[in-house]
């Protein structure tokens, strides 16, 4: 009873409903009032009323549906129309909305079956699919999904994957601050660690913290999609393509293993082994040099190369060059794939705690060791500089003091005014060079109070040798 009452209620929300519900009671009316009418006459005009109200809804649907999405073309405005119109019976497909790759829907949408509608901001591009086979590759602005037939089955299409158009920047391997002891911190510190780990040719574990800049491969020229927007990252739709549907094949394993890996970890994968592979041709010492580029520089020098360039140098085991030119195997895997990688930097690096500790003494003792040999050059420069400061003083003031003495004269018999000879030059100069320095201040009061005692003395003596006018 519930299930028929509610069919009734649907009907009667419709135009058709609306239109016979009021000939039944204007009828009723009619019949109550006793007046009189002609059942041929009714049954015309319910016909004309029903056409009049089909044309006007399909007219209607057809008008108000193209608000309902911004379609650009007769084309897409007659998808959209169909669309509306079946939405109300429940016969429709699913409608999803992608914004910077990332799909946006309700619950149980995908499993929807019948014509759908997919809307992709200009950031956003897809593949679709059906359950036996990939389709359609749609870039910005609005889709229509269909329904296919095969041997009899109804299979509708899908979003496959969807992808971002934007520059991405993917961070991977250990922060600092982070603990990479085995066993300390969380499971998500030590997968930090072990997801960059590599090993250095004298066998230390060692992880640096690695930044990609990378992004979908963008057209030479940006042109409008299928929908006619023109994206201001640029749509390539071979690169979408091959972003989402081809695969990795996994090289050095027993067998050319294939699996399927996102595209956004793709670089990762890429950058990961060619870090392992440089990190194991040097030893740790060489990855800190001061001197120069550093062998942590040359290996990013390196990364950069390999993911950028059709061709260059190979290394031996020891990270030396060999000038023998090699292709780029990752280029050509990232081209194949439908991305490009802009910039590859290494940050820091980590080492498990065992190690770090261990190295940590090595370098304090290293350290230590190298202070005190420097400590000694020091000393024995000093003692050096000393000496030869002190010996050229010594003979500084010997050219000072011996200044009157440098055109010899007949020898002085008074032994003070010898001295005054000396110490008069000593004077001259510490006053002209030396004013404003304290220590020479005291040795300046210490000297005049010699120069009086001297002339005192020499008074005394000279009165001693004149003769006695007495």
């Amino acid at each position: 009873m519930r299930k028929a009452f509610g069919g009734i209620g649907s009907l009667l929300q419709t135009p058709f409903g609306i239109v016979l519900a009021t000939t039944v009671v204007w009828h009723v009316i009619l019949l109550v009032l006793k007046i009189p009418f002609s059942y041929v006459t009714s049954g015309v005009i319910l016909l004309i009323d029903l056409i009049a109200a089909f044309f006007l809804l399909d007219r209607l649907t057809y008008f108000f549906s193209q608000f309902v999405l911004p379609i650009q073309n007769p084309k897409d405005r007659n998808e959209i129309y169909y669309r509306v119109r079946d939405f109300s019976s429940g016969n429709r497909g699913p409608a999803i909305f992608i914004k910077n790759g990332r799909v946006i829907e309700h619950e149980g949408e995908r499993e929807k079956v019948g014509p759908g509608v997919i809307l992709l901001d200009t950031a956003s591009a897809a593949v679709l699919r059906t359950d036996i086979e990939f389709k359609d590759t749609i870039g910005p602005g609005v889709k229509f999904t269909k329904v296919h037939n095969n041997n009899g089955k109804r299979f509708s299409e899908y979003v496959a994957d969807s992808v971002d158009l934007r520059t991405q920047w993917q961070f991977i391997g250990p922060r600092a601050g982070e603990s990479s002891a085995p066993g300390a911190g969380s499971k998500k510190q030590n997968s930090a660690f072990q997801r960059t780990v590599g090993q250095t040719r004298d066998g230390i574990d060692i992880s640096p913290n690695i930044s990609i800049k990378f992004l979908i491969k963008r057209p030479a020229e940006k042109t409008p999609t299928e929908s006619g927007v023109i994206s201001q990252y640029g749509y390539n739709e071979e690169a979408v393509r091959n972003a989402i549907t081809h695969e990795v094949v996994q090289l050095g394993a027993s067998e050319n293993k294939k699996s399927r890996l996102e595209w956004e970890k793709f670089p990762e994968h890429l950058v990961v082994n060619i870090w392992r592979e440089y990190i194991h041709k040097f030893r740790l010492e060489d990855l800190f040099s001061s001197q120069g580029t550093s062998g942590l520089q040359f290996i990013e020098e390196m990364i950069n190369k390999r993911v950028k360039q059709e061709y260059l140098e190979a290394l031996d085991d020891n990270g030396a060059k060999t000038q023998k030119m090699v292709p780029s195997l990752e280029l050509k895997q990232l081209r194949e794939r439908g991305l490009e990688i802009i910039e590859v930097r290494i940050h820091n690096v980590f080492f498990d705690q065992n190690t770090e500790d261990q190295l940590c003494s090595q370098w304090n003792a290293e350290w230590m060791k190298s202070a005190k040999k420097d400590e000694a050059l020091l000393n024995e420069q000093e003692a050096l500089v000393k000496n030869t400061a002190l010996n050229e003083a010594v003979k500084q003031f010997a050219r000072i003091v011996t200044k009157k003495f440098e055109t010899p004269t007949t020898p002085n018999d008074n032994v003070y005014a010898l001295l005054q000879d000396f110490i008069q030059p000593l004077r001259e100069t510490i006053l002209t060079e030396n004013q404003v320095n304290r220590e020479m201040d005291k040795e300046l009061k210490k000297l005049n109070d010699l120069w009086k005692w001297l002339l005192v003395n020499k008074f005394i003596l000279d009165n001693k040798k004149r003769p006695d006018k007495s």
